[in-house]
C-alpha cells in the first residue's frame, strides 16, 4: 500500500516541485524510515496521528540520530502530508504540531581572499588538469556557484563577452550571475588551449569542464579537487567546494552589498536564507573589535 503513496510522491517532488534527483532520493529515504517503524500495523497515511509521529521521531532519536537528521526527517514527512493533503489522500496534517528539535546553527568556515589565492596558487598549470582546475576554481568564488552548478555549467551559458554566465540553480530556475575578469580569463585559457585536445563523449559536447575522458566532472572529484589544494596550502580549516561560495557571499556582505543583490546572485530562494551572511558578518565585525580596538584587548 505505501509503494503506491511513495510512487505518487516521488512523481509530485519532480513533476510539481521540480527537484534534483538526489533531494528526492533523500525524501523517499526518510519516508522508507516512516514504512519501516509502521511495518507491523496496517496504518495507512491518513490513519497515522500526531502521537504516532512523536513515537517515531523518538524511535529514530534513540537510535542515535542526530538532532540536524530528526529535523531534516521532520521537514521531508511535512512535504510528505503536504502531497497527501492535496491529493485527498488525508483530510489532516499530523505533521503540523509535531516539534522540530531545536538546532544551533554552526557558523561555516569562511576563507580570507588571501586563502583563496593561496589554495589556487597550490594548482600545477604545466598539466592540463591544472588549467581546467585554475579555471573552475576562479569560477566557483567568483560566481558564488554551488558545486552542482559549476560542473553543470554549458558553453552555451557563457556570455564572457559581456561579463555574465546563466545559471540552473535549485528547482531549475535560471538566473544571470556576473563573472569577474579573473575568472573569464582563465576560463578562455581552458576553452581554447585545453579543451580542444579533448576526445568529447556523445552529449557532453555543451559541458564547459570535462575529465579526461571527455565526460563531466562528480562532485566528488571537485571535493577531491579542493581538498589536495587546501593540504598542500597548510590550511587547517574544514573546507570544501561550498566553502567558496560561503565565502563569496561573506565577502560581499563585509564590503557593504545590498542583501537582495547578494540574494539574487547566491540564487536563494527567500532572503532568510541570505541573511546568515549578516550573521557572519557580525562575527566578523566582533573579531576585528578584539583585535583592534583597545578597549578589548
Amino acid at each position: 500500500m505505501w509503494e503506491v503513496y511513495k510512487k505518487g510522491f516521488k512523481a509530485w517532488l519532480q513533476l510539481e516541485k521540480s527537484l534534483s534527483e538526489n533531494s528526492v532520493l533523500a525524501y523517499l529515504h526518510d519516508i522508507d524510515k516512516l514504512t519501516v517503524f509502521f511495518n507491523e500495523t496496517d496504518k495507512t497515511p491518513k490513519d497515522i496521528t500526531l502521537k504516532d509521529l512523536e513515537s517515531f521521531i523518538k524511535y529514530i532519536a534513540e537510535l542515535g540520530m542526530s538532532a540536524t537528521s530528526q529535523a531534516r526527517i521532520i521537514s521531508g514527512l511535512r512535504s510528505f502530508y503536504k502531497y497527501c493533503l492535496l491529493e485527498q489522500i488525508t483530510i489532516t496534517d499530523p505533521t503540523a504540531l509535531l516539534e522540530a528539535p531545536k538546532l544551533k546553527r554552526a557558523l561555516p568556515d569562511v576563507l580570507s581572499f588571501d586563502e583563496i589565492e593561496k589554495i589556487i596558487g597550490e594548482i600545477d598549470l604545466s598539466k592540463a588538469e591544472g588549467g581546467r582546475n585554475k579555471a573552475m576554481l576562479e569560477t566557483l568564488y567568483s560566481c558564488g556557484l554551488r558545486v552542482s552548478e559549476l560542473i553543470e555549467l554549458k558553453l552555451s551559458s557563457l556570455y564572457l563577452d559581456v561579463g555574465f554566465i546563466r545559471v540552473i540553480g535549485k528547482g531549475n530556475k535560471e538566473r544571470l550571475v556576473p563573472i569577474g575578469s579573473s575568472a573569464v580569463k582563465y576560463i578562455k585559457i581552458y576553452k581554447d588551449d585545453i579543451r580542444i585536445h579533448i576526445a568529447i563523449k556523445k552529449g557532453q559536447e555543451d559541458i564547459l569542464f570535462l575529465n579526461r575522458r571527455g565526460s563531466m566532472l562528480t562532485r566528488v572529484m571537485v571535493f577531491l579537487i579542493i581538498k589536495e589544494l587546501v593540504q598542500k596550502a597548510g590550511i587547517t580549516k574544514t573546507i570544501s567546494p561550498h566553502t567558496f561560495r560561503h565565502s563569496f557571499a561573506t565577502h560581499l556582505v563585509e564590503g557593504g552589498a545590498d542583501l537582495r543583490a547578494v540574494q539574487e546572485m547566491l540564487g536563494h530562494e527567500s532572503i532568510t536564507t541570505t541573511e546568515i551572511y549578516t550573521h557572519l558578518d557580525r562575527e566578523y565585525l566582533r573579531d576585528t573589535l578584539q583585535q583592534f580596538h583597545p578597549a578589548f584587548k
